[in-house]
């Protein structure tokens, strides 16, 4: 059976709610409608539906075979100078990881915080102390079958360059990788990740140093991205022509180097939209 990259979108879209969709019960449905293969439930401030919805919601997914990951909450800071915001980032992250079990989702999205008013090395450190914390308590409550993703950042003062977010993976095979190649386009002020070759080689290093097969199924993020000197300012859509990266460069290349990730778009409330333009230019580079 010949596998296919996914994409969906991240959360529920200006669309979704101009349809008359109210709860996210129905983003499963939804998404199969649109003709997308994933869906990522936002957390972004706080894991804040019940277990109950969560397993709906999973139960609805995995009848249609939509693939389901959840983004942790944003005020995770795995960097923190201060211990007690790093000792609750953990508890944070197991509330995601319980959420994540009910939801069946194969991953979970972290932030990695910051890096402004400490050196980077140190915030490296502090994050993988941070990791080890999460790792032991994420075995000890039986979640060892869901991967905490740590995913690339955009602006400039923030831990997550790919180089940081490899490195914190290599502690330990339940860390994934999630490449936002919007947000490395934004931190490099769009000298990054703008090319088909840029995209290989994003590819090539994780697959050198984390493995093939974490490289042809990683979870990706993809958007287009304003940004200013510190990097990241807002989510955009596809329609700007202003910023990048391209999103059909971005689809085409995918086809070509034969890797299936998944692929949620996080365009400024476009997303399932510009997901589905995403998979048809994905799919067309596959009949070449």
């Amino acid at each position: 059976m010949n596998k296919f990259a996914k994409f969906g979108p991240g959360g529920n879209s200006s669309l979704f709610a101009e349809k008359g969709h109210k709860s996210s019960l129905d983003a499963p449905a939804w998404v199969k409608e649109m003709g997308l293969d994933a869906y990522e439930y936002e957390c972004g401030k706080g894991v804040n539906a019940s277990l109950e919805t969560f397993a709906q919601i999973g139960i609805r997914a995995a009848q249609l075979g939509v693939y389901t990951s959840l983004h942790a909450p944003y005020f995770i800071s795995l960097s923190s100078v201060e211990e007690t915001k790093r000792l609750n980032s953990v508890r944070y992250i197991m509330q995601s990881l319980e959420a994540a079990k009910a939801l069946g989702a194969g991953v979970i999205v972290v932030h990695a915080g910051s890096a402004s008013k400490i050196d980077r090395s140190t915030a490296l450190s502090y994050a993988r102390d941070t990791v080890e914390k999460a790792l032991q308590a994420s075995a000890d409550a039986g979640f060892d079958d869901i991967k905490i993703g740590l995913e690339t950042m955009g602006k400039v003062n923030q831990l997550g360059t790919l180089d940081e977010i490899i490195e914190l993976c290599t502690m330990d095979k339940r860390l994934v990788p999630v490449i936002d190649f919007g947000h490395l386009y934004a931190r490099d002020h769009g000298g990054d990740m703008d090319t088909s070759d840029k995209v290989k080689q994003a590819f090539d290093k994780v697959s050198s140093e984390l493995g093939g097969d974490v490289a042809e199924n990683m979870h990706c993020h993809f958007s287009c991205i304003e940004y200013s000197n510190g990097g990241e300012v807002k989510h955009l859509t596809f329609e700007n022509t202003a910023f990048g990266p391209d999103p059909s460069m971005f689809a085409q290349t995918l086809a070509e180097i034969g890797v299936t990730p998944t692929v949620i778009c996080e365009s400024a409330g476009t997303q399932d939209i510009d997901a589905f333009f995403m998979k048809q230019v994905y799919l067309k580079g596959l009949d070449k």
